[in-house]
C-alpha cells in the first residue's frame, strides 16, 4: 500500500515536471480601470465588478481619481481601460488616437447642495442665478479643485454665470467627491456634486446638507468607456478591456446599473442602447 502511494506521487510529480498536468491557475486574468472618485465613492463598482469577474474571471484592479488624471493614465498605456465623466475630454482622448473604442454607459445630474439655511438664498434659482448669489454674497463654496469631471463641469457653470471664482470664499480643496462633501457639510459651504455620491454620503449619514439647485439641463452628467489603444501601448491588456467594455454594455450589465439603488433611490440610468 505503502509502495503504491509512493509511486502515485512520483507519478504526479513526473507529469507536473512535464507540464502534461495542469495545475490550477493561482490567479485570474486581470485589467486596471481608472475611474472618477464619484463613480467609485457611489459604491457602484462594488456591486458590478464582482458579477463581471464571475462571468469572465477577469480581476479589476480600480484607481480612483478625478477624470483628468485618469485621462492622462489612459493617454500613458498606465491603465487597461477608462471609465469617465467628461464628454469634451473624452471626445479630445479619441480624437488623439488614445482609445479605439468609447461607448456611453450611463447618466445621472450634477446638484448643487449647501447650508439648510442657505446663507446665499440659491434654492429655487437658476444655476447661473446660483453661482453668481454665491459669489456676490462671498458664501464659502468648497470646489474640487482636481480638474476632475465635476470641477471641469463647475468650471463651465462659473463661466456661464460670468464669474471668476477667487477670494476667501472660494476654497480648492484638491480632493475627491466624497471628501468635498463632508469637508463642505464640515465647513457649512455650497458645493458642486455628482447626484451618485451625494445619495451615497447622504446615505451613510455623512453630509445631511440639502439640493438647492437642480433640473438644469446644464446639469446633465454622462459616463462614457473606452479602452487605450493597443497600437499605441502594446503591453496593455486589450482582450480584457474590451471584455468590460462589451460587458457593461450589454443587457445583463446594464440592467445591473439600472437596479443598483441606495434606500430605494436610482443613482445611474443605463444608456448604452441610446
Amino acid at each position: 500500500m505503502k509502495r503504491a502511494r509512493l509511486l502515485s506521487v512520483l507519478v504526479l510529480a513526473g507529469l507536473l515536471l512535464l507540464g502534461l498536468f495542469a495545475a490550477p491557475a493561482l490567479s485570474a486574468d486581470s485589467i486596471k480601470l481608472a475611474t472618477t472618485t464619484s463613480t467609485y465613492n457611489s459604491g457602484l463598482l462594488d456591486y458590478l465588478l464582482p458579477e463581471f469577474t464571475a462571468d469572465t474571471g477577469i480581476e479589476v484592479e480600480i484607481i480612483s481619481v478625478g477624470t483628468g488624471k485618469a485621462l492622462e493614465l489612459g493617454r500613458n498605456g498606465d491603465v487597461d481601460v477608462v471609465l469617465v465623466h467628461a464628454r469634451p475630454s473624452e471626445d479630445e482622448y479619441m480624437a488623439g488616437g488614445y482609445g479605439s473604442v468609447r461607448k456611453d454607459v450611463m447618466y445621472n445630474d450634477f446638484v448643487i447642495i449647501g447650508p439648510a439655511d442657505d446663507p446665499a438664498g440659491i434654492a429655487g434659482l437658476s444655476v447661473a442665478e446660483a453661482m453668481a448669489k454665491i459669489a456676490e454674497t462671498g458664501s464659502l463654496f468648497v470646489s474640487r479643485g482636481d480638474d476632475s469631471g465635476t470641477n471641469k463641469k463647475e468650471k463651465i457653470l462659473w463661466s456661464e454665470a460670468g464669474v471668476t471664482p477667487e477670494g476667501s470664499w472660494y476654497l480648492e480643496a484638491g480632493q475627491g467627491m466624497g471628501a468635498v462633501l463632508v469637508m463642505a457639510y464640515e465647513q457649512g459651504g455650497y458645493t458642486l456634486t455628482d447626484r451618485g455620491t451625494y445619495i451615497a454620503y447622504t446615505a451613510d449619514e455623512k453630509t445631511d446638507q440639502p439640493i438647492l439647485v437642480e433640473g438644469d439641463p446644464i446639469l446633465f452628467n454622462p459616463y462614457g468607456i473606452m479602452d487605450v489603444n493597443p497600437e499605441l501601448h502594446s503591453h496593455v491588456n486589450s482582450e480584457g478591456a474590451m471584455a468590460l467594455i462589451d460587458w457593461i454594455t450589454s443587457e445583463k450589465g446594464q440592467k445591473l446599473i439600472g437596479d443598483f439603488r441606495l434606500q430605494d433611490k436610482v443613482l445611474f440610468y443605463p444608456n448604452a442602447g441610446e
